[in-house]
């Protein structure tokens, strides 16, 4: 059995009541957009594009069986969840943030030094915001936490690190060294995000 397996395996029957039939309507992305991953990040893990190879996304995401709104994903901040981007909605974060040209530092500018609890160790402040891979959104769609695959850490980093963005107070902090680490922390944390979810 795969990681992704017992991911799924663990995650599936924690689903609530009214987001089973929408799970029902999922489906893996095509072989055409997991090679575009790869293609654009060749850094990619196995797990994750497994994983988006068996759910191509659970964020508002549009089947042709219906619209799937269903958070599958966890952080470091307990039971707050998380939706999984779609190979699509991948590319439509990286665009804009290539659309905007930002960084850390050229949001954040005086304030970076200011505030040492902004930016954690291992992530480079001036690495453009679109070279980082967006997996997930949080349930407030995304303005108040995002987890990123880092490709490109700062020194003291580890390539491939989960770097969890969260707003009020900023901060960006690396709570995995790699998406199988992520994963396999939820398995073991027991799907903490699902909360009072869990059946």
């Amino acid at each position: 059995m795969t990681l992704v397996d017992r991911f799924l395996t663990g995650l599936v029957p924690r689903l609530p009541d009214d987001e089973v039939s929408m799970w029902a309507w999922t489906e893996g992305a095509s072989a055409t957009d997991r090679k575009r991953l790869r293609d654009r990040w060749p850094q990619v893990p196995d797990s994750l594009v497994d994983l988006l190879g068996r759910i191509d996304g659970t964020h508002y995401r549009a089947y042709p069986g219906g619209e799937v709104c269903v958070p599958m994903l966890g952080s470091d901040l307990g039971s707050y969840p998380y939706y999984l981007r779609s190979i699509e909605q991948i590319f439509e974060d990286t665009a804009q943030w290539d659309s905007w040209g930002e960084s850390i530092r050229s949001i954040y500018e005086e304030w970076l030094e200011e505030d040492a609890d902004i930016l954690g160790a291992g992530i480079d402040a001036d690495l453009p915001m679109g070279q980082r891979l967006c997996f997930a959104h949080c349930v407030n769609n995304g303005g108040t936490s995002m987890l990123y695959l880092d490709f490109d850490p700062a020194p003291g980093g580890v390539v491939g690190q989960v770097v969890r963005y969260l707003h009020d107070p900023d901060s960006y902090v690396v709570i995995a060294p790699g998406f199988d680490a992520y994963l396999a922390q939820l398995i073991e944390d027991e799907y903490l995000f699902m909360g009072d979810q869990d059946g």
